[in-house]
């Protein structure tokens, strides 16, 4: 439903919506929001008083924007054309909480994407041409620059701060107040400063992995850490061994072929598999 087919109804009325998100659910929309004409809402969605969602945005169904967020904003980007048409999608069920801030793609035709069942906490940032899978969190202030991209439920900690082009690997934990530049492997931690600490191994037993899988991924952890040697390579080389064929352990090796910039690292031995 477009925003200028539900204002005449729904824009009156700022009750809290609790059902579930059906085709024919109300959607709820704070008089003193603003919806711009283009927009594109689902059945169910919540918008609380203040919130700002701009014509460029699309928000799946059941998606809550909380007080003062601002939805579908220009790129923080000096060279960027306003006239540009791109925009941002939102995922089903995604809660944006006070004051967040999600900017649309710099380029035609193009989204700033977030998934499904998302949990933005207030003040936090996601820049430019960012992705997002499903079930990601980000804690309150986090900062996502732009080309971020952000896999499946990640967890990012509270200021933590992701330097442009960064990926995060699914299942990761970034810790609060955390600075990362480089790449995070899927299913790892990482701390302060681009210091990767071991496996998330209480993520990894909550999504059921364990036993000879999770054993797997630790030896793949220490092939790809070992010495000083590029973890592109010896990622390559364990994909070839086939010595690795869990679908996780694919998946964690399949991302050092990816990407533009380098990897967080182990600080101390690459024998640290993490902790509860």
């Amino acid at each position: 439903m477009t925003a200028a087919a539900a204002a005449g109804d729904a824009a009156v009325r700022c009750a809290r919506y609790d059902g579930p998100t059906t085709e024919d659910s109300a959607m709820s929309i704070h008089p003193t929001a603003i919806i711009e004409d283009g927009a594109t809402l689902g059945a169910g969605c919540v918008i609380h008083a203040h919130a700002i969602i701009t014509r460029h945005c699309t928000l799946g169904d059941g998606v809550v924007v909380h007080p003062f967020a601002v939805i579908g904003g220009d790129p923080q980007d000096l060279g960027f054309e306003p006239t540009t048409p791109s925009g941002v999608s939102i995922g089903a069920r995604t809660v944006l909480r006070e004051h967040v801030t999600v900017n649309r793609a710099t380029k035609p035709g193009t989204a700033t994407e977030i998934g499904a069942d998302c949990f933005l906490m207030a003040t936090s940032h996601v820049g430019h041409d960012g992705k997002l899978g499903d079930r990601v969190i980000l804690a309150n202030a986090v900062l996502l620059a732009g080309h971020v991209s952000v896999g499946e439920r990640a967890f990012i900690g509270g200021t933590a701060a992701v330097h442009q082009f960064c990926r995060v690997g699914e299942g990761a934990m970034v810790g609060g107040v955390a600075r990362v530049s480089l790449d995070v492997p899927p299913f790892t931690m990482v701390t302060e400063r681009n210091a990767l600490i071991g496996l998330n191994l209480v993520g990894l037993r909550r999504r059921g992995v364990k036993g000879a899988a999770l054993a797997e991924l630790k030896r793949a952890l220490r092939h790809v850490c070992r010495s000083a040697s590029n973890p592109r390579d010896l990622a390559a080389e364990a994909l070839a061994s086939g010595d690795f064929p869990s679908p996780d352990t694919q998946r964690f090796l399949q991302f050092f072929i990816g990407g533009r910039r380098g990897f967080a690292r182990p600080r101390a031995s690459a024998d640290d598999d993490g902790g509860e």
